[in-house]
């Protein structure tokens, strides 16, 4: 019997229309846990780097995660993975709400799609019977009506249904996957569905998940749901509110908007409001949040509450949650209640919410930079709001300029040329990043901005502060439970973090204790990514109730695996290796691992060199930051150094790189 997870795969074959249960080696769980460990494995072994995202031989993976489906708190994330039409690198975003759970109790822990549909199509798994369906009658639907004429066609309301828009029929390059109450949205794996001919996916399970010691179980459960509630009542002093509790970033919920307002960049992270945010824009913005927001939501088995119902007047409700809230008004440049009814729009659609606003940023610079004409927008409205929704139309249908405009910023810029180039400038390995717009660099997102593969700082960053607190007063307070640092020396760290002035050099005590920060928030998160843990009640806030000594308890108890820090920590290494080995093999180098030249006002290139150098020793990466042969070997990844001292990417010469150039689209 297996424990925490069901112990098979489902593979469909759109091409041949073939459908497979397969049975997976339990000793993968031991060495990769689940999610996007086994997905980073899967990826690794069938899809050789030479495959186009846009090919039939590309996997789409739907991953449930290791504890989804348990009564562990928060364990209900689907893990997608690809390879990303925008980047070319493996592409995997997580979403919440209910769908991974359901694909675990119709007995699955992974769905992997390969081939191409000849006709649009959806997939229904009820348990063990599982159907290719026609999906012609859906074909241009919004992503979220599709998902409700689905369940309306099988008579079965409780389905939860994954489902792609117009955006990703199209291949727009950042297409979203929509499922109810959240989405995977980055690196345009809506894009790679709709590729496949795939409309929606709907299951509906009703087994059971068996646990290893279910009585030990319950109560670590318990344990992290007192300490849920604990923090409920005693949020966190002295930092911006959507950290002062835990949760994804609490948006939903919060009106304040002064730090995001102000710090976020307006327009495509090139404009700046300084002393925007007063009293009477935050009653204005605090009206329209009241006015539309029907009731806020959790996902499957969690009390947060990090997302909303949306219910705008003409328009059917929709789910929000985090900083979708926020990008489109700051697009362009307006207000909260014209975000809010473009990104209605948007997630019908199917469209990534940090990346297309700043699309159609983009292309409106362009145009007021006189490298987009008239001719190229005939028949733009005058207006600013009416331009966006213009635009939003054009690249969804993949219409006139719209057609160059739907593969991003990074590939529209190259089309385009004549400058244009010059504002494509907040990507990171060819994908646009939050519009942020800060002052001095900050060392720990130097590092976390250029070497994350996720390529998305929110599923990066995490338990150390982001800033200083004002004194040390305040530093030695914060420190006295926290209990969540792997070592007592993250404390000492902290305390001895002052705040500096503008013209210093920023200060960490080290370089080194810089690398072990990032360290921790990276393990966490590829943690969570494996496990299937929201990264709202682990990796991402400050002091959450699941960290590196209590997960391994948690595991175990599950699983029935006998896993220790030690362990965890061994098996969240070898999964970011690989995850990166998966990159490297696809042309990823050090040249890619930059952050955006204006996404900080003060920079330091010489630290920047040194962090980099550094960070890379501590990973034990060459200078390029391909994984050693002795790195992969410690993580038991001997075929990863088989293959690259095949493909010339190491040599004999331990840790030398090969001159052997990436290749670009």
């Amino acid at each position: 019997m297996r424990f925490a997870e069901t112990g098979f795969n489902l593979e469909v074959d759109l091409t041949r229309g073939n459908i497979e249960r397969e049975a997976t080696d339990p000793k993968l769980t031991a060495l990769y846990l689940g999610g996007l460990g086994t997905n980073a494995k899967i990826l690794w072994d069938r899809v050789p780097p030479e495959v186009e995202p846009f090919s039939p031989d590309n996997l789409l993976i739907f991953s449930t995660g290791l504890l989804v489906g348990t009564p562990a708190v928060g364990c209900n994330r689907t893990i997608v993975s690809t390879f990303s039409p925008q980047t070319l690198l493996m592409a995997y975003s997580m979403m919440g709400g209910f769908w991974a759970p359901e694909l675990k109790y119709a007995g699955y822990d992974k769905l992997i799609i390969h081939g191409k549909s000849p006709d649009l199509v959806y997939l229904w798994i009820n348990n063990d019977k599982v159907e290719i369906r026609d999906a012609s009658h859906l074909q241009g639907k919004g992503a979220t009506e599709t998902a409700e004429l689905i369940r309306q066609e099988l008579k079965e309301p409780k389905a939860q249904v994954a489902s792609i828009g117009l955006a990703g029929e199209n291949r727009v390059y950042f297409a979203s996957i929509e499922q109810g109450r959240s989405s995977a949205s980055r690196g345009g794996i809506g894009a790679v569905m709709g590729d496949k001919g795939l409309k929606a996916i709907a299951v509906r399970g009703t087994n059971d998940v068996n646990i290893a010691r279910p009585d030990e179980f319950i109560e670590l459960c318990n344990e992290a749901l007192e300490y849920i509630k604990v923090r409920r009542e005693n949020p966190i002093p002295g930092v911006m509110p959507i950290l002062a509790g835990l949760g994804s970033p609490q948006e939903m919920a919060i009106h304040d908007e002064k730090w995001h307002t102000e710090n976020f960049a307006w327009g495509n992270s090139r404009h700046r409001r300084k002393g925007f945010w007063n009293e009477e824009i935050e009653k204005q913005w605090t009206d329209t949040m009241e006015n539309y927001r029907t009731r806020l939501i959790s996902c499957h088995n969690c009390p947060m509450k990090c997302g909303a119902t949306i219910s705008i007047p003409g328009f059917p409700t929709y789910m929000m949650k985090c900083f979708s809230k926020l990008t489109y008004a700051m697009a362009a440049m307006s207000d909260l209640e014209f975000g809010l009814r473009i990104a209605q729009s948007a997630t019908e659609y199917g469209m990534d919410g940090f990346t297309a606003p700043q699309v159609m940023a983009f292309a409106l610079e362009l145009y007021e930079a006189g490298i987009l004409t008239d001719k190229d927008m005939p028949g733009m409205p005058s207006d600013n709001e009416g331009r966006f929704y213009w635009l939003l139309d054009k690249i969804v249908r993949r219409e006139g300029i719209g057609d160059v405009l739907a593969n991003g910023t990074y590939w529209a810029a190259k089309e385009i040329g004549n400058g244009a180039e010059e504002y494509a400038h907040n990507n990171i390995k060819k994908h646009e990043q939050l519009p942020l717009k800060l002052g001095m660099l900050n060392p720990i997102y130097f590092l976390m901005y250029s070497t994350g593969e996720k390529i998305n700082i929110t599923q990066i960053e995490g338990n150390f502060p982001q800033a200083p607190f004002a004194t040390r007063e305040e530093r030695e307070e914060f420190v006295k439970d926290w209990i969540q640092v792997p070592d007592e020396k993250f404390k000492k760290w902290f305390l001895d973090w002052e705040l500096r002035g503008e013209n210093s050099i920023p200060y960490y005590p080290t370089v080194e204790a810089t690398c072990e920060i990032v360290d921790w928030q990276e393990k966490m998160h590829y943690i969570d990514d494996a496990t299937g843990m929201c990264a709202g009640l682990s990796s991402f806030p400050l002091k959450p109730p699941y960290h590196i000594h209590n997960l391994p308890t948690l595991i175990s108890a599950a699983t029935g695996m006998d896993l220790d820090e030690s362990g965890l920590t061994q098996i969240a290494k070898r999964i970011r290796n690989l995850v990166r080995a998966v990159n490297i093999r696809r042309g990823m180098r050090r040249k890619d691992e930059k952050p955006p030249e204006d996404h900080w006002k003060k920079r330091f290139p010489e630290l920047e060199t040194k962090l980099l150098d550094e960070y890379y020793k501590f990973k034990g990466w060459n200078e390029q930051g391909i994984p050693t042969r002795e790195s992969l070997h410690e993580l038991g990844l001997d075929y990863v150094s088989e293959d690259f001292l095949q493909r010339g990417i190491l040599t004999d010469v331990e840790g030398s790189p090969s001159e052997k150039a990436s290749t670009e689209k």
